[in-house]
């Protein structure tokens, strides 16, 4: 018998869906280079009860969300504290400066895919597509970003050619 060899290499996996409700308005702001850059949080729920019969337990998890060039724009117009959405991208960790100078590390999500799934105010204006059809009026919102998805890039480890978010951080975590 042969030893067998490994003919494929391995591929690497980074991806991020998250179903949550905004836990602030969006903050949309540009790089120097006019690039348009949204940051915001979603907050996740987690319930379960425990195996030995007591009480049911919740978690809350908070995520910082972040989405460059088009996909910032419709997210900076259409999104609203505690708006339930839907996004998907990749994790990524950044290091900064806090204004007291000590060094910090934050963990962001950057998507590159978002559909709101409901409005507080009940309405949202932004459909994907230019048609004026009632099933894409009561269709969830769906936004994309007008960059390649991650899985379809042969590239995908390497950073998009987008300002890091330090570029335009304000010396604090988005």
């Amino acid at each position: 018998m042969g030893e067998r060899k490994e003919s494929m290499s391995v591929k690497s996996l980074n991806k991020v869906m998250l179903i949550g409700n905004l836990t602030r308005d969006p903050n949309l702001r540009y790089t120097p280079s006019n690039i348009a850059v949204c940051s915001f949080g979603i907050a996740t729920n987690r319930s379960w009860a425990p195996s030995d019969g007591g009480e049911k337990q919740e978690r809350v998890e908070f995520h910082n969300i972040v989405a460059w060039s088009k996909l910032a724009d419709i997210c900076g117009q259409l999104l609203h504290k505690g708006d339930k959405i839907y996004v998907e991208g990749r994790l990524q960790t950044r290091d900064w400066k806090g204004e007291d100078g000590t060094e910090r590390k934050t963990t962001e999500i950057i998507i590159d895919d978002m559909i709101l799934l409901r409005s507080v105010s009940g309405t949202g204006s932004y459909s994907g597509s230019n048609s004026t059809d009632s099933a894409s009026k009561s269709a969830p919102k769906k936004a994309k970003s007008t960059s390649k998805k991650l899985a379809q890039d042969d590239d995908a480890g390497k950073d998009q050619d987008l300002p890091s978010a330090e570029d335009v951080s304000d010396d604090v975590p988005f």
